[in-house]
């Protein structure tokens, strides 16, 4: 009579039992596919994927609009041989050296106030804790204006001014608040009043000017790409090369702060840290897009709550955000251009649009924690 036969270990990354791998579909999140390649593996999110897959021609169609549409009613194949380089002198100038170089700021600056606005949502927990509304985007817009005072041109100052003041309204609301902290509703109400100090400080400082500057001074101050070219574009390409893929890294890190704080930091993760760097991706990321752009409302707000609707609540759709946002002032742009008999600076048209979208936001349920 013979004993039961022993049993033989399992192997190396296989179940006792034989199934599949230990790291393989059992243990994978389910919104996700494991890649590998050799030694290295990677989680693709596939809603994300899906969802910039169809972000990414709906820009292509936007900025091909863009270049085509406008109130002077230059036709398709003009719009086109002027891309090209065949058309008339006027047409190829307008196209090559006005159009298309506005378009690709545009672009930069939807994406890097898409990033911010993500960013800051989700550090605060709170839908409405964005750029626009925390005094972020008002204290660059201070510092730009202030730079303006006094000059005879009518003309804004440097753009690079712009983080700047960014940097210093954020300081600001940080040390107001008793530090950034968890609680992200302290934030939000002490910027909040920051916001309006800094606002009613750079209106005394427009009233104070003459008609050309506080005239050629408010058409920025409300959001405009007017003029802007490949001057401002290639540092602002530049500085988006660094902190795009930042973000994109704190982004990855931020999904553990759905967790308990005592839960994230026993994973090794130092929290202070990891708020205090995502805060300042966001604020010169915003102060980026208001000294180019000026104060566009309402993007840094939509952009991450359609980005969410589209990538699902497991993530923090930073991707999603930036392409998003890009589409939202290319759209709001090139509206602004065809839709009245002058055109109409982007930041109004997104003010108009974005009213309704804040309604929609407060009433409507979140869907990362399911309150309204």
């Amino acid at each position: 009579m013979t004993g039961p036969r022993p049993t033989r270990p399992p192997r190396p990354g296989r179940h006792p039992g034989g199934g599949r791998p230990a790291d393989g579909p059992g243990l994978t999140p389910p919104d996700s596919t494991l890649l590998r390649a050799g030694p290295f593996s990677w989680l693709l999110p596939r809603r994300s994927a899906l969802a910039a897959a169809l972000l990414l021609p709906l820009l292509v169609l936007l900025v091909a609009a863009g270049v085509v549409v406008s109130s002077a009613g230059t036709s398709l194949p003009d719009a086109l041989s002027g891309l090209l380089g065949t058309g008339e002198p006027g047409t190829v100038m307008i196209v090559r050296e006005f159009r298309l170089p506005r378009l690709c700021v545009a672009l930069m600056v939807g994406a890097a106030l898409g990033v911010s606005g993500c960013l800051t949502q989700t550090l605060a927990g709170n839908r409405l804790a964005t750029p626009d509304i925390i005094g972020v985007n008002e204290g660059a817009t201070a510092a730009v204006v202030a730079s303006a005072a006094g000059s005879s041109t009518g003309m804004v100052g440097h753009w690079w001014l712009g983080p700047l003041g960014a940097v210093a309204a954020a300081v600001l609301v940080v040390l107001c608040a008793g530090g950034a902290g968890s609680a992200g509703y302290r934030v939000l109400v002490v910027g909040i009043g920051v916001s309006t100090v800094i606002g009613a400080v750079s209106d005394l400082v427009m009233s104070r000017e003459n008609d050309n500057t506080a005239g050629g001074v408010f058409l920025w101050a409300v959001g405009s790409l007017s003029g802007r070219d490949w001057q401002v574009g290639t540092p602002l390409l530049a500085a988006l090369a660094v902190l795009l893929p930042l973000g994109l890294a704190a982004g990855h890190r931020l999904q553990l702060l759905r967790l308990d704080d005592e839960v994230t930091a026993s994973l090794g993760v130092d929290l202070r840290r990891l708020r205090a760097a995502a805060l300042g991706l966001a604020v010169v990321l915003a102060g980026l897009a208001v000294g180019v752009g000026g104060p566009v409302a309402f993007v840094a707000l939509a952009a991450p709550v359609l980005a969410q609707r589209l990538c699902g609540p497991t993530r923090v759709p930073v991707l999603g955000s930036a392409l998003t946002g890009a589409a939202l002032v290319v759209a709001a742009d090139t509206l602004g251009r065809v839709i009245a008999p002058v055109e109409l600076p982007v930041g109004v048209v997104t003010s108009v649009l974005g009213g309704p979208f804040l309604l929609w936001v407060l009433l409507g349920p979140d869907r990362t924690t399911g309150k309204v």
